[in-house]
């Protein structure tokens, strides 16, 4: 027994250690691994955790070309006490906390505490997530990750240790409450304005590494431990496109009728996705094509055909009549969920017989994705999941596993198509630490249109994606927001698995299925199609936005304090959010007839109206049904796509160039061959102020397609 623990152990609870790096350094000193990043080490930790176990190396070469940081930003220590590990990281006054991962029932995480649990659909704010990350950022400029596959409790702030006074001596000053004039008065019993620390308690750890990401800003304090992680996913251009889900008993033929609907009515439509009733068996899944689909070759040719990509939905709780289940039943934890077993992906076995099989019963036919479904855990819905107590053949435990089962899932089928030299691009229910190269987007259960939109905000933080998808609707209203919410977000998803015709053909859920269609309903599609288009046209402003996240660690959807964090009102901003460089959108939610916006520092433009407002201020807009707020950078070049029914349309390539100001910064884009590892050649957009012409060249000289430019739109007020 190690004397640390011996001293624990005899002590008591109360009596603590403080902890020392293996390598000798003191109790304060940390080593560089990577520029800008400093690692501390404190006594002996797990070998299974986010770091120990990541599937991408860190993108070193791209982390030195951020802004240089001297010295690391802040001092770590820990200490050991019989529950397991306590890391301590002061916070300074007014100094604000965002992050944790995926916090859909808060924005701010200072003075809060969460316990980092995995969970499907929590609905109050205890920390519970599906994608819970023990990473966190502040306004002072840097990020501190735990390495830890433990459910952490993190307390942000705001637990003060005890201290002898007398009756007069008091507290300290505080600082001025830089939040008083932005927040509700609710938030002063946190006392931001005073000095504290974050405190996390890693359970059943003898040790721990934590990693702080200097910045010098937030913004570069994300950047840093998104290309720490590998760098940003970089969807193929399909995945950017608008994607439909169909009910969950669809045939082949429902499908392939619901595809041509589509041309013919002309709704855009790049990727249909089938539910589980594509399988002979989905709870637990047996991975095999169902009757309903007696030719998946020719049925997925026959969409491609006509520039549809089929993603399938699955889980990965394997059916006793699966081809796999015999091959994988030593590799699989000792407890089953839903009869099926539960795959051990932390071994290299139980990865290859899942990958292999998923690769020539799909990928090989023309798969070109999946919907990762109930990799998370399920306190708060009807318990099905495997136990914390389940053991698996890695060594590791169900507590572990939960943790991180999301992202081993993801390297599992990853793995498949980055064999194939393949783009993908899909969806996951859970995700943990070190997300960011996975091309695979969040979604959940819950339907709140406020708490979605929060969370496209609040992803940003954390190295996560975030898909507000679209389901039914309370009114017409409530649908046309919805709508207008998903195609500014990373994957524009329609997820109509509960219903069997689109939703603008009937917003009753009961009444679609039994194919009553609306009184109006071809004024609604009318309506949503627009919107469909408007996803269309921003294709290349996202195409950018995330070959940026790629090279750069910029998340292409993020929150307004990524972007200023100096500027104060943007801290609680949670229901706007920046798409790509210069476009901000501030989506609305149903029952809104005007809407607050905060404009930050700078000048800004109406998308709609070209009317010009200068930043650091709130003004309040009309938000007539057909239009969401968007605004744009003045001084920057807008670059949006003609519409097309899919981005595999030479044509989507012909843009509309928005010049918003006199003297506009010039604006990239990317070709890019879809290839892995991707050529990226970037064509620079710019406009001449003096001729007030625009050009598009390629290193300097003139370019050719795939790119074309067809029109310069001055962004101008209009009378």
């Amino acid at each position: 027994m190690k004397r640390r623990e011996f001293l624990s152990m005899t002590l008591g609870a109360a009596a603590v250690t403080q902890m020392t790096t293996p390598n000798r350094r003191g109790p304060n000193e940390a080593a560089m691994p990577h520029p800008g990043v400093w690692k501390f080490s404190f006594g002996t930790p797990e070998p299974i955790t986010p770091v120990r176990r990541r599937r991408y190396a860190p993108a070193g070469d791209r982390m030195a070309a951020l802004p240089r940081v001297e010295a690391c930003p802040v001092t770590v220590t820990a200490r050991t006490t019989r529950r397991g590990v306590v890391v301590s990281v002061p916070l300074e006054p007014n100094e604000m906390v965002y992050g944790l991962g995926l916090q859909m029932q808060s924005f701010m995480q200072r003075g809060l505490k969460k316990k980092l649990r995995v969970n499907a659909d929590p609905v109050i704010d205890s920390g519970d997530s599906h994608a819970p990350v023990p990473f966190y950022v502040t306004t002072h400029g840097y990020g501190v990750l735990v390495d830890t596959a433990r459910y952490a409790t993190v307390y942000c702030g705001n637990k003060p240790k005890k201290t002898r006074r007398n009756a007069q001596s008091g507290a300290d000053e505080p600082a001025r409450d830089l939040t008083e004039d932005v927040l509700p008065a609710a938030y002063r019993r946190f006392r931001f304005n005073q000095r504290s620390e974050v405190l996390i308690e890693v359970p059943e750890s003898a040790g721990v590494d934590v990693y702080v990401f200097g910045g010098p800003t937030l913004g570069n304090a994300v950047q840093r431990y998104n290309l720490f992680a590998g760098g940003g996913a970089l969807p193929p251009r399909w995945g950017l496109g608008v994607w439909y889900r169909v009910e969950r008993d669809f045939t082949q033929q429902d499908a392939l009728a619901l595809a041509a609907d589509f041309r013919a009515r002309n709704i855009p439509c790049d990727v249909l996705g089938l539910e589980p009733g594509w399988q002979t068996h989905a709870y637990s899944c047996s991975f095999q094509w169902s009757e309903r689909f007696p030719d998946p070759a020719g049925f997925i040719a026959k969409l491609r055909d006509d520039h549809f990509r089929v993603n399938l939905w699955e889980h990965a709780f394997t059916h006793p009549s699966s081809p796999i289940y015999d091959a994988l039943f030593s590799h699989a934890a000792d407890y089953e969920v839903w009869d099926g077993i539960v795959p051990d992906f932390l071994t290299p076995d139980g990865r290859r017989v899942f990958a292999d099989y998923h690769e020539r019963a799909h990928v090989a036919i023309g798969v070109s994705g999946y919907k990762l479904d109930e990799c998370d855990n399920s306190d708060f819905t009807r318990n099905w999941s495997f136990p914390e107590l389940a053991q698996f053949p890695s060594g590791a435990d169900g507590e572990q596993m939960h943790s991180l089962f999301g992202l081993r899932y993801q390297d599992t089928i990853q793995g498949i198509f980055d064999k194939r030299a393949q783009r993908t691009y899909g969806l996951v229910r859970s995700s943990q630490a070190l997300a960011a190269p996975y091309p695979y987007v969040l979604y959940s259960d819950l339907y709140d249109h406020a708490t979605f939109v929060r969370s496209v905000a609040h992803a940003s933080f954390s190295g996560l994606l975030w898909t507000p998808e679209v389901r039914d609707a309370r009114s017409d209203e409530d649908l046309i927001r919805r709508m207008q919410s998903v195609i500014l977000s990373p994957m524009a998803l329609i997820n109509a698995w509960y219903i069997r015709n689109p939703p603008w053909k009937q917003i009753n859920r009961e009444a679609n299925n039994k194919g009553e269609l609306g009184p109006d309903w071809e004024r609604l599609e009318a309506a949503c199609r627009a919107i469909l288009e408007l996803r269309m046209r921003l294709v290349p402003v996202l195409h950018a936005a995330f070959v940026r996240y790629h090279l750069e660690g910029v998340p292409p959807c993020r929150a307004l304090a990524i972007d200023y964090p100096d500027d104060v009102k943007t801290w609680p901003v949670d229901d706007q959010f920046m798409v790509g460089a210069s476009l901000m959108v501030a989506p609305v939610v149903a029952g809104q007839a005007r809407r607050a916006v905060y404009l930050p520092q700078g000048a800004w433009r109406d998308f709609w109206s070209g009317t010009r407002y200068d930043g650091g201020r709130t003004i309040t807009v009309d938000v007539p049904l057909e239009r969401i707020p968007m605004f744009v950078k003045d001084g920057s070049l807008l670059p949006l796509a003609q519409v097309t029914l899919h981005t595999d349309d030479p044509a989507s390539r012909r843009l509309t160039v928005l010049v918003c100001g006199d003297r506009p910064a010039p604006a990239t884009l990317y070709e890019d061959d879809g290839a892995v590892p991707a050529r990226l050649a970037e064509v620079t957009l710019s406009w001449d102020a003096a001729t007030r012409r625009g050009s598009l060249s390629r290193d300097g000289e003139p370019a050719g397609p795939p790119y074309e430019v067809i029109a310069w739109q001055p962004l101008e007020a209009r009378g």
